[in-house]
């Protein structure tokens, strides 16, 4: 996963969620305006995320594709096709949520009344990721290749970004915008496991054809915890630029 390197201000982060433009910076009477090449580099991170976002996506379009052509149940399919209606909300939240939310992430955007509502959007969306991630995992048939350890990540995955995405939605109302920006970051990174795990899974799948059950496990538990490690280094940089 991929994510900023630097945090907005407090003021920023206070207009993001308030919906009200920061002011800008001025020297005399002339505005300060960032140079053409930092805004440029501040579009490189979402670009990067709407990147890996493609990879779910494909593969979520794909199996919506599937469910529509009236599939011969296979072992792989059958939990889909026979029961679709989760699996369907699943990728539709999942696409929404990790693509627009990738624009959360454009610092220009932050201090715009555009990020207080594609929250509106994005905390449902990144719920519905959530509950649908725990109601498959409990009551879908396990797949061959996976284990009781993927399973059991399973429900700490969509546990702990339901509980972030409810803390990030409290830290907003009480105008905690540090405490908000972290809880929301760390939703983001979870819910974008799927794509670092295409990109860890992915080649070795190429090569191999299938995968076996270890080697599975190691590599979607990886994805999570990668992106989680990274969310939580973003969140210590933002910090210390704070302090700053």
């Amino acid at each position: 996963m991929t994510t900023p390197d630097a945090a907005p201000d407090a003021a920023p982060q206070a207009a993001a969620v308030s919906g009200t433009a920061a002011p800008e910076a001025t020297t005399g009477t002339t505005s300060a305006t960032p140079p053409r090449r930092t805004r440029r580099r501040a579009w490189l991170v979402p670009a990067g995320l709407l990147l890996l976002s493609v990879i779910p996506a494909i593969g979520g379009s794909a199996r919506l594709a599937e469910l529509a052509s009236g599939p011969v149940l296979t072992e792989e399919n059958a939990r889909f096709v026979t029961q679709p209606l989760p699996v369907v909300v699943h990728i539709v939240c999942v696409t929404v949520y990790s693509m627009l939310g990738a624009f959360q992430f454009v610092p220009g955007l932050r201090r715009r009344r555009w990020h207080r509502w594609a929250g509106r959007v994005l905390v449902p969306a990144g719920a519905g990721v959530a509950l649908t991630g725990l109601w498959m995992t409990a009551f879908y048939d396990l797949p061959v290749r996976d284990t009781v350890v993927v399973n059991g990540m399973r429900y700490l995955v969509g546990t702990t970004m339901l509980v972030a995405l409810v803390l990030g939605v409290r830290a907003a109302l009480r105008r905690d915008y540090a405490t908000h920006s972290a809880w929301m970051t760390r939703a983001y990174a979870l819910a974008m496991g799927a794509g670092t795990q295409g990109l860890l899974l992915g080649p070795l799948v190429l090569v191999t054809g299938r995968l076996d059950p270890v080697t599975n496990s190691i590599g979607l538990t990886a994805g999570w915890v990668i992106n989680l490690a990274v969310a939580e280094w973003v969140i210590h940089r933002r910090r210390l630029r704070a302090r700053r």
